[in-house]
């Protein structure tokens, strides 16, 4: 298929009520910050990126190219980037946040209070903040002082460098406030990539920060030489602890059937294009976590919110032994052969449970 061929998939139509494309704002430069940039330029939106480096800055204002993230990549038209924060967000209607989870408090305080009273803030991230235990569409809103309905979040099957040769996807949108998340939908809508809104904002993000930690088990287990028999059970057995806390949070067990749980769970733990499975595969090969990280371009989130999902677990009583093990192979020097072990060698019950 075809870059601009048609696809039955996709409607680019706008959303009941939704205004002309907004003015956007993107904070990040990295893989997916740049790519949902480039997917709002091609809904029409005008954008600005904020980025650390002046030098990638420069590139994709320049020259439209992102070589350290998105090598042999054009970006489209009406995208600039600056260094200056305040300047970025000033006026932007829709800010998107594709920051590392556990940055983005630091990053935002200083936006506190001065973003545009009618914006909106996007959450790119899949990560639990550690020591608060928080989703990100939490820190979000306490850290800019934001309503909930204020604040979407986009999540599902979204590998950064698929999406930004224009191979179709998926994604969910999902808010507490249904306008916020039809807003947001439609300001992403085109043809390659398609947004289905929800407003169960717990489930969605739930989803998208365990199954990091799941691609890390698969990753693990894969590099040690197993093959598709544990990866499916690893898979099976880690959606199962996800609906468990998705349950003990008040999430909807049908989210995590939906893109932003099975279908973005299957598309992380499958692709080697996945950051975390690739790291979880270092770690099975015999690296260290230092070189695995090193080995791995990116930052791959699960490496730090998986004791915080551990933690957010244990503060409600549910049972991670998947989550567990990763923590403990990744920042307790359990080998990760005693990790897959103690996985099948737990007391045999009911699949259910």
């Amino acid at each position: 298929m075809g870059h601009d061929d048609p696809i039955s998939l996709v409607s680019t139509s706008a959303a009941p009520g939704a205004a002309e494309p907004v003015d956007a704002a993107v904070l990040g430069t990295g893989s997916w910050g740049t790519t949902f940039a480039a997917v709002l330029a091609d809904a029409g939106c005008a954008v600005r990126m904020w980025g650390r480096s002046a030098e990638v800055c420069a590139q994709i204002t320049e020259h439209r190219i992102n070589a350290s993230y998105l090598p042999g990549i054009t970006l489209p038209a009406g995208i600039a980037a600056s260094t200056d924060l305040d300047a970025v967000v000033a006026g932007a209607r829709l800010i998107a946040v594709a920051l590392p989870s556990q940055t983005v408090r630091a990053v935002l305080s200083p936006l506190a209070g001065r973003i545009d009273p009618a914006a909106v803030v996007v959450s790119l991230m899949k990560g639990v903040e550690l020591g608060t235990q928080e989703r990100m569409s939490e820190v979000l809103a306490d850290t800019l002082g934001l309503p909930a309905g204020r604040v979407a979040v986009v999540s599902g099957p979204n590998l950064a460098k698929e999406i930004a040769v224009h191979q179709p996807t998926a994604t969910v949108v999902a808010s507490t406030d249904e306008a916020t998340a039809a807003l947001v939908a439609h300001a992403c809508a085109v043809p390659y990539f398609r947004p289905y809104t929800n407003t169960d904002v717990v489930g969605v993000e739930l989803g998208g920060a365990v199954k990091n930690v799941i691609a890390l088990a698969v990753g693990m287990a894969q590099g040690s030489g197993f093959g598709h028999n544990t990866t499916a059970t690893i898979i099976t057995r880690g959606l199962a602890e996800t609906i468990r806390l998705g349950a003990a949070l008040g999430a909807q067990a049908e989210t995590f059937a939906g893109l932003a749980g099975l279908g973005d769970l299957v598309a992380t733990c499958a692709s080697p294009l996945s950051r975390n499975n690739t790291l979880g595969r270092h770690i099975g090969a015999g690296m260290s976590l230092a070189e695995a990280v090193t080995a791995t371009s990116g930052t791959a989130e699960g490496v730090k919110s998986c004791g915080a999902v551990l933690e957010l677990a244990q503060r409600h009583g549910v049972d991670m032994p998947i989550t567990q093990a990763v923590a403990a192979v990744l920042h307790h020097g359990l080998p990760v052969s005693a990790m897959t072990e103690a996985l099948l060698s737990r007391p045999r019950k009911a699949e259910g449970g």
